[in-house]
């Protein structure tokens, strides 16, 4: 993960996977040149689904060498940490929102190695992350509501959000990536990337293409 905040990341969501296959899925990502796999994790509490816990991610580790991105949509994240470190996460992201402290979070998120990750929902204003941004390797700024995929891009919610978040790291001098999760395509790629996202997941865009690696490398190059 040493990419910089300047570079294009694309991190296929394994949500959008075929489950029953997953290992031959992680594979398939890894051969068509994804820069990370993001792994959405999902208590039925925080967000109105559930996906999967740490068993998954220790499942997925050994068929990829490419860094495991996870995203807990937990009430309390900081009580399932240990767990998501120990099945081989590379970077794990938490929700300002949830019922924590975030700061205390984070801080054992990075002592354990791995990068720090702040997530906000479209309907949180920017200032509520401003005061960790500090803290983090990357800010995620969901551009759906999150729990389910195939919803629509959320342009006029979020983007002016990615454009502040920009704004400030520039003014700071930080060098945290911003990354867009939700209706991510090859058409609306463009439009967060203009705002100044450089780490973009997707599921079905590319997880349901035939051929991954070409829908990897347009996403990678459209501008």
């Amino acid at each position: 993960m040493n990419q910089t905040c300047h570079d294009r990341i694309i991190a296929p969501s394994v949500l959008a996977s075929d489950w029953g296959r997953v290992a031959e899925e992680v594979k398939r990502a890894t051969e068509a040149g994804a820069d990370w796999l993001h792994l959405d994790a999902m208590d039925g509490h925080f967000v109105k689904n559930i996906s999967f816990g740490p068993q998954f991610v220790s499942a997925i580790r050994p068929h990829t060498n490419l860094p495991l991105d996870v995203h807990l949509m937990l009430t309390h994240p900081q009580n399932y940490l240990e767990a998501f470190i120990k099945a081989g996460s590379d970077q794990i992201t938490v929700h300002v929102e949830a019922e924590h402290d975030v700061s205390t979070t984070l801080k054992q998120i990075r002592d354990a190695g791995l990068k720090t990750g702040l997530a906000l929902n479209p309907a949180t204003p920017i200032d509520d992350v401003m005061p960790y941004l500090n803290e983090i390797d990357l800010l995620l700024v969901m551009t759906v509501v999150p729990g389910f995929g195939g919803q629509s891009f959320m342009e006029n919610e979020t983007m002016p959000k990615v454009s502040a978040a920009r704004a400030m790291r520039e003014a700071q001098g930080l060098d945290f990536h911003i990354q867009v999760d939700g209706g991510i395509d090859a058409q609306t790629v463009k439009i967060a990337g203009a705002n100044g996202a450089n780490v973009m997941v997707a599921g079905t865009a590319l997880f349901a293409q035939d051929d991954m690696a070409a829908a990897v490398e347009g996403m990678r190059g459209a501008d």
